[in-house]
């Protein structure tokens, strides 16, 4: 497996990883607008799936800008994913990613017209790992201190799609 390949299959394990993203938009005066999200329990194939309201803020940014960043991440691990998202109407679609925490949000369930699908189709993706996490990143923290050299911080690599 080339570097590239393994690049993004560190993306895809980042992500396979996380529930929650935030969601950046940019409204119509050029104000980025970042807000969390669910993501949908979906085998990443370069597309990440919301539900999300048809006349929300998010959906009307998108209408006019369709460019998106997703960021996500835990104690040891972050992604950045830049990608076009699209507004997807498909019943079928809802209704085979539809699941209790989405009800929660959606009481009217899948059929309800006005709850759609956001699609993001990435392009590329920037990650950040600590191997070890919050320890081992305290540690070089205070190695970097005490020694006044840079601090190792872990891997970094910036992914095409």
């Amino acid at each position: 497996m080339g570097d590239e390949d393994a690049a993004v299959r560190k993306v895809v394990d980042i992500l396979g990883g996380q529930r929650f993203g935030f969601l950046t938009t940019t409204a119509p005066d050029g104000t980025l607008i970042s807000r969390p999200m669910a993501m949908q329990d979906v085998e990443f194939d370069g597309d990440l799936w919301f539900f999300a309201e048809r006349d929300s803020r998010k959906t009307i940014h998108i209408a006019a800008n369709p460019r998106v960043n997703l960021a996500c991440g835990s104690a040891a691990e972050w992604v950045s994913v830049s990608g076009i998202a699209s507004v997807v109407d498909d019943v079928a679609l809802k209704r085979e990613l539809w699941n209790g925490a989405v009800e929660a949000w959606f009481p009217g369930g899948p059929d309800d017209p006005g709850v759609i699908l956001l699609r993001v189709e990435a392009d590329g993706a920037e990650y950040w790992d600590t191997p070890g996490g919050r320890a081992a990143t305290l540690v070089n923290l205070v190695r970097s201190r005490l020694t006044g050299r840079r601090s190792a911080g872990g891997e970094n690599a910036t992914v095409t799609m």
